[in-house]
């Protein structure tokens, strides 16, 4: 799998999502994912492809002074950043499919928006479970369809129209467990049983085209494969194809769904 079928992005990067893309795509489904995970107070909580930190940051405030908080990322430019803005986080580099961690060490373990880019999913899936303890909750979030985020949906196209495939498929790529038959099939191989799986409403908002676009390509994998004069007309062409998206005041908003999947391990 290539790196931005993986997700995996620069140093650079990592500071540029932090700042970014957390506040206007990823931060909402913080409390979310927790609560859906029933994370409390004292509980021992593992974060899984936990990016720069905003879920684990997150947590750390739920279960207080008297629980503790596990961030594993396989990226370490993700780590580094998060890791300057939460020391009171226990960050460690790994691989979701072979997760570092005794049988049964977490009360909770959360994954948001990681699963899609593992290479073995029902592996890490099992791996997530195996460390919970009996009772434990898990709860992971991917992205619905790509067709209900019309934003994400139109600038796949504009990517496919501008450069061709490439930069499209790291677009669409966070997008391919929207399916509810393949994302349940995924739970059901690992042996996770009595999962719900629920479609919960998001947003994505910018404040403006420019700042989307600079967004997706300093924050994300396009970093990788778009240069300065693709970016530039890329910047062009989006204030045209994409200005329906743009509301009151310049800033951009639009649909950015999730499925939340839970269960509790016997």
């Amino acid at each position: 799998m290539s790196d931005s079928r993986r997700g995996q992005i620069s140093r650079g990067a990592a500071e540029h999502y932090e700042q970014h893309f957390v506040p206007a795509l990823f931060a909402q489904w913080a409390p979310r994912v927790a609560e859906a995970a029933l994370v409390r107070a004292g509980d021992r909580v593992l974060d899984v492809a936990c990016g720069t930190g905003v879920l684990a940051r997150h947590l750390a405030g739920r279960v207080g002074a008297t629980g503790s908080v596990v961030g594993l990322d396989a990226n370490d430019g993700m780590l580094e950043v998060a890791a300057r803005r939460a020391p009171e986080v226990s960050w460690r580099e790994g691989r979701a499919e072979e997760l570092p961690f005794e049988d049964g060490t977490f009360d909770a373990v959360v994954s948001q928006f990681g699963l899609m880019f593992f290479d073995d999913r029902p592996r890490a899936i099992r791996e997530m479970n195996r460390v919970l303890r009996p009772g434990g909750r898990l709860a992971v979030a991917v992205w619905d369809s790509l067709e209900h985020s019309p934003g994400y949906a139109a600038v796949a196209a504009l990517l496919e129209r501008l450069f061709g495939s490439t930069g499209a498929e790291a677009i669409r790529m966070p997008f391919v467990l929207g399916d509810l038959t393949l994302l349940q099939a995924i739970f059901t191989a690992a042996g996770v049983q009595a999962v719900e799986i629920r479609t919960v409403p998001g947003e994505a908002r910018f404040p403006s085209i420019h700042a989307w676009m600079e967004t997706e390509i300093s924050g994300w994998t396009l970093r990788d494969v778009l240069g300065d004069s693709d970016r530039r007309r890329l910047d062009s062409e989006a204030e045209t194809a994409l200005g329906g998206f743009v509301g009151p005041g310049g800033f951009v908003a639009f649909s950015a769904p999730a499925h939340i999947v839970s269960a509790v391990k016997p």
